[in-house]
C-alpha cells in the first residue's frame, strides 16, 4: 500500500443534504482547484485549495451550460468521469440502466417485483465538453468562450440524435449487454480521459471473460450546430474503437492520463467489495488500432484500500506535476471514519516511477479488506 496521507474535501450544506460528498464518482485536478462529481446529481462541483485540503465549493448545473436529453434537466446525469484538456472540461454519464433495489422492508412478491424492474434515465446518455474560463483567478465552466476570434460553445454528444448506446446496438461484443443494468455487468461507462481529439471511455461493464473494455472516440463539433458533438469515422468506418485490457476480471472504474500512459482504476463490475488497484497502460495515448492490452503493456501499480460495504474507490486524479506521481483517490460510500465536520477524507497515493517496481505486484494479487487507511500509509 502506498497511501501517503489523507486530505479533507469540504462540501457545502446543500451538497451534504444531497449526499454528494458520500457519492463521489469522479475527480480531476486543475491548478488551484479540484473538479469533482457525484453520481446522483446533474452537477459538477469545484473545490478550491485551502490550508488543510480543499473547500469553498461551488456547484455548476450541467443543464445551465448545455442542453441535456431528459425532460427534467435536474434529473441525475450519473456523472462517472471527468477530464480536463486544453480549453475544456469533459464529463461523461454512465449510459447505464438500473435495477430497483430491494430494501429491508420488502418481502416476497414485492421484493421480486422490484428486482424485475429495470429503468433508464436520458440524462445519463451524454458526453459533455464544457469550455473553461478563468474568472477571478479560478477556472469555471461557461456556455461560451471566445479565444483568438474563435467561439467555443458548451457541447454534448447524446443530447439529440444517436447516442453511444445507439452506436453499440449492433456491436458483436457489447450489444448483448445493452438491456442489462450496469450493476449486473451491463453497459456502464465509468471513466473518461482526453488528449487532443482522442477521448477514451472506460467501461466498468461489461467484462468479457475477464477482459475489460475501453472505447476510443474522436468527437468533433457539428458545423451546423456548435452545441452538438458528433463522432468522426475511424479507419474501419466505425465511430468508435475497442481496446480490451487484461484486468484479471475487474472492470474500469476511472481513467487518468499521465504523459503518454493511461492510469486505469480497476475494481469489481458487480456490486461487490474489492479488490481495487491502479494499472498503467503504457503508451495508451498514442495507439492507432484496436489493442489487446496485457503483459508488459499493462502493469499493476498500486493496491488501494477497500472496506466491507464501504470505501469503494471511484475516482483518481493526479495532484501536482504529473512526474511527481501523486494520485488523489475519492471514494463512494465512504467509511464512517472518513466523514468529519462536513468533510470527507480522500487518499493521496504515491505511484511507483513508470517502469519502476510495482507496489501492487501481479494483476492477480489480492488486496486486504479494510476501511480507512491512516495518514502516513504503510
Amino acid at each position: 500500500m502506498s497511501v501517503e496521507r489523507t486530505v479533507p474535501l469540504h462540501f457545502s450544506t446543500a451538497s451534504r443534504e444531497l449526499a454528494t460528498h458520500t457519492n463521489l464518482s469522479a475527480v480531476r485536478s486543475d491548478g488551484p482547484v479540484l473538479w469533482v462529481a457525484g453520481d446522483e446529481t446533474a452537477t459538477v462541483e469545484r473545490l478550491v485549495a485551502t490550508d488543510d485540503g480543499w473547500g469553498e465549493q461551488e456547484t455548476f448545473h450541467l443543464g445551465d451550460l448545455v442542453r441535456l436529453p431528459g425532460e427534467d434537466h435536474a434529473e441525475e446525469a450519473d456523472v462517472e468521469g471527468l477530464a480536463r484538456d486544453g480549453l475544456f472540461l469533459w464529463a461523461v454519464g454512465s449510459h447505464s440502466l438500473r435495477r430497483r433495489r430491494v430494501k429491508d422492508h420488502h418481502e416476497g412478491p414485492a421484493a421480486l417485483r422490484r428486482l424485475a424492474t429495470v429503468t433508464g434515465q436520458d440524462n445519463r446518455q451524454v458526453l459533455l465538453r464544457l469550455p473553461v474560463q478563468e474568472v477571478d483567478g479560478l477556472p469555471r465552466p461557461v456556455r461560451e468562450l471566445e479565444v483568438d476570434g474563435q467561439v467555443h460553445r458548451a457541447a454534448a454528444f447524446g443530447s439529440r440524435g444517436k447516442d453511444l448506446r445507439d452506436l453499440l446496438a449492433d456491436d458483436e461484443h457489447l450489444a448483448p449487454f445493452l438491456p442489462i443494468p450496469g450493476k449486473d455487468n451491463g453497459l456502464d461507462v465509468e471513466g473518461v480521459a482526453v488528449r487532443g481529439d482522442r477521448v477514451y471511455l472506460g467501461l466498468r461493464g461489461p467484462v468479457l471473460r475477464g477482459w475489460a473494455v475501453v472505447l476510443e472516440v474522436r468527437p468533433f463539433v457539428d458545423p451546423d450546430d456548435p452545441a452538438r458533438l458528433r463522432l468522426a469515422e475511424l479507419d474501419d468506418g466505425r465511430r468508435y474503437r475497442k481496446h480490451v485490457l487484461d484486468l484479471a476480471g475487474l472492470g474500469v472504474r476511472d481513467l487518468c492520463p499521465q504523459g503518454d500512459d493511461l492510469l486505469v482504476l480497476a475494481g469489481p463490475t458487480m456490486d461487490l467489495d474489492g479488490p481495487v488497484r491502479v494499472h498503467r497502460w503504457h503508451g495508451a495515448m498514442s495507439v492507432d488500432a484496436p489493442t489487446v492490452v496485457r503483459g508488459d503493456a499493462l502493469t499493476a501499480e498500486v493496491e488501494l484500500p477497500y472496506g466491507l460495504g464501504c470505501d469503494h474507490a471511484e475516482g483518481i486524479g493526479l495532484l501536482g506535476p504529473p512526474e511527481d506521481g501523486r494520485l488523489l483517490v475519492v471514494y463512494d460510500s465512504p467509511a464512517p471514519e472518513r466523514l468529519a465536520g462536513g468533510a470527507v477524507l480522500a487518499d493521496v497515493v504515491v505511484l511507483p516511477p513508470p517502469g519502476g517496481a510495482s507496489a501492487a505486484g501481479t494483476a492477480g494479487s489480492g488486496a486486504s479488506s479494510r476501511g480507512l487507511t491512516s495518514s502516513g500509509g504503510e
